[in-house]
C-alpha cells in the first residue's frame, strides 16, 4: 500500500484520521462541523468500555477496544455494478438508495409523485446541504445512553453519509422505502446514519439492508438510526443486518414517539462476528403505542448483545418489546433490557420479554429484564425464558420420517413466526425467511 493511499484512508489509531477526515467531507455549514469536532473531542476523552461496567456485563469488550487496524474508507474501488443489482429485493418501492463503503453507488430513486407532496428522501449529505434547518432539528438529537457513548461519538465524528427520509404532514404511503449499506474494502471502517423523520398523521416504512460485498473481508461498522414519529404518526422501521462473519459492528438506535403514535421497529440478526445493538424508545405523548421486535439468529461463535430502554414520559401509553434469540453452536447472546416508567406516566401499559431457544449445549444465552417504576397506576411486565427444543414435537416429527437438522429447522420457523409475522411486507417476510434457512444450510 503506497503511502498516499495510507494518507487518503487513515487507520482509527493515526492522530490524523479526523482532520483528512474533515478536509474530505465537502460540508461547510458551520454547525454540522462544530459537532463532529465536539464528537471527535468526546472520543478521544471518553474510556473505553471496561466488563466491569453494567452496561458492559457478560460483554467480550476486547473486540471493540482493538480497532487500529481498520481504515476510512473512500469510495468503493471496485465495479459495485453487481450490488446495485442485488440491492432490488423488493418489488414495488418507493424509493431506493444504494450505499458502497458509505459512498452512492447508483442514482437515488424516488417516485415523483411523492417527490412532489413534499417527501425528502436523499443522502444524509445531500439533505444537510439543501435542507440544513430541517436537517439539524431532529439530527442526533437523542443518545442510547446504554454504554457505547465513545463509539457514538466516533461515529458522528467520522460520519461521511447516510439516508435522510422526511415524510410531511397527513401523507400515507403504503410501499416501503428501501435504503441498502454495503461493506466493500477490506479493514474498512464505516459509519452508517439513518435519519427517519414522519410528520403529523404520516405513514410510511422504511427497510434497510446491512451487508458485506464479500465473505473475506473485515469490517468495522458503527450504524446509527433515529426514528422520530409525530404526532398520530404511523412509521415502521425494519433493518436487516446480514454483516459478513468477520464484521464487528454496533448499531445504535433511538425511537421518538409523539402523541397518539403507532410506531414499530424490528432488528433482523444474522450476521457479524460480534454485534452490539442499543435501542432506546422514548415515549414523549399520550395515547401512543411503540412496539420493538427482534430475531436473532447466531451460530458458530457469533456474539449478538443488545441492550434496550423503553422510557414513558407521557401517561396512557403502551410498549412491547419482544426479543427472540435461536442460538446455534458455541453463539452468545446478551440481552438487558429496562423499562422505565416516569412519575407522570400514570396508566402506562408495558411489556418486555426475551425468549432463547437453545440449539446446542455449548451455546450460552444471558437476560436482564427490569423495571424502573415512579408511577403507582401502571401496568408493566418483564420477563425472559431460556430453553430447549420441546421432545415431544421432535418426537413427532423423526417419527414421520423427518431428519433431526430439518425437524430443528422447521420448529425455529415456527418459533420466529411471531416476528416474521410483524413486518409490513410478505416479500421481506419470505426473504427473512430465507435468512434463517441458510443458517441451517451454511
Amino acid at each position: 500500500m503506497s503511502d498516499t493511499l495510507v494518507l487518503s484512508h487513515p487507520s482509527l489509531d493515526d492522530p490524523k484520521v479526523f482532520s483528512v477526515h474533515q478536509e474530505q467531507t465537502g460540508i461547510e455549514e458551520e454547525w454540522f462541523k462544530s459537532a463532529q469536532q465536539e464528537a471527535w473531542d468526546r472520543y478521544t476523552e471518553l474510556p473505553y468500555p471496561v466488563r466491569t461496567n453494567e452496561k458492559w456485563r457478560f460483554a467480550n469488550v476486547k473486540h471493540f477496544t482493538n480497532t487500529g487496524s481498520y481504515r476510512t474508507a473512500a469510495q468503493a474501488d471496485e465495479d459495485t455494478a453487481h450490488l446495485v443489482e442485488e440491492s432490488h429485493r423488493l418489488d414495488k418501492v418507493a424509493g431506493r438508495i444504494i450505499l458502497a463503503d458509505d459512498a452512492l453507488a447508483a442514482p437515488v430513486e424516488l417516485d415523483e409523485d411523492l417527490r412532489k407532496k413534499g417527501v425528502i428522501f436523499m443522502p444524509l449529505f445531500d439533505a444537510i446541504r439543501k435542507h440544513p434547518e430541517l436537517v439539524r432539528e431532529y439530527f442526533m438529537k437523542q443518545s442510547p445512553e446504554l454504554g457505547s457513548e465513545k463509539f457514538e461519538a466516533l461515529h458522528l465524528a467520522l460520519l461521511r453519509n447516510g439516508v435522510f427520509l422526511y415524510v410531511p404532514d397527513n401523507l400515507e404511503i403504503e410501499a416501503p422505502f428501501m435504503a441498502y449499506n454495503w461493506a466493500v474494502a477490506d479493514k474498512a471502517a464505516l459509519f452508517p446514519h439513518t435519519l427517519f423523520v414522519t410528520g403529523t398523521n404520516a405513514k410510511a416504512s422504511l427497510v434497510e439492508f446491512q451487508e458485506a460485498a464479500h465473505k473475506e473481508t473485515e469490517h468495522f461498522i458503527i450504524a446509527n438510526a433515529h426514528l422520530y414519529a409525530g404526532d398520530g404518526a404511523k412509521p415502521s422501521h425494519t433493518i436487516v443486518q446480514n454483516w459478513n462473519a468477520k464484521t464487528l459492528s454496533f448499531q445504535l438506535n433511538t425511537n421518538n414517539a409523539q402523541r397518539d403514535t403507532n410506531a414499530k421497529s424490528t432488528l433482523i440478526n444474522v450476521g457479524s462476528s460480534h454485534a452490539r445493538q442499543e435501542v432506546h424508545g422514548k415515549i414523549f405523548g399520550s395515547g401512543s403505542n411503540v412496539e420493538m421486535y427482534a430475531l436473532n439468529v447466531p451460530t458458530g461463535s457469533q456474539e449478538i448483545d443488545q441492550r434496550t430502554l423503553q422510557t414513558h414520559i407521557a401517561p396512557n401509553s403502551r410498549s412491547d418489546l419482544l426479543f427472540k434469540n435461536a442460538l446455534i453452536d458455541q453463539s452468545r447472546t446478551i440481552f438487558s433490557g429496562l423499562i422505565i416508567v416516569e412519575e407522570n406516566a400514570q396508566q402506562t401499559d408495558a411489556y418486555q420479554t426475551n425468549n432463547n431457544l437453545m440449539l446446542s449445549p455449548d451455546a450460552e444465552a444471558n437476560s436482564l429484564p427490569g423495571l424502573e417504576i415512579k408511577a403507582n397506576d401502571v401496568k408493566c411486565s418483564h420477563g425472559a425464558t431460556t430453553g430447549n427444543m420441546d421432545d415431544a414435537e421432535m418426537f413427532y416429527f423423526l417419527a414421520r420420517g423427518i431428519p433431526k437438522k430439518k425437524a430443528i429447522e422447521l420448529m425455529v420457523f415456527g418459533y420466529f413466526e411471531e416476528i416474521i409475522g410483524k413486518l409490513d411486507n410478505e416479500q421481506l417476510a419470505n426473504y427473512v425467511r430465507e435468512l434463517v434457512q441458510h443458517k441451517f444450510t451454511d
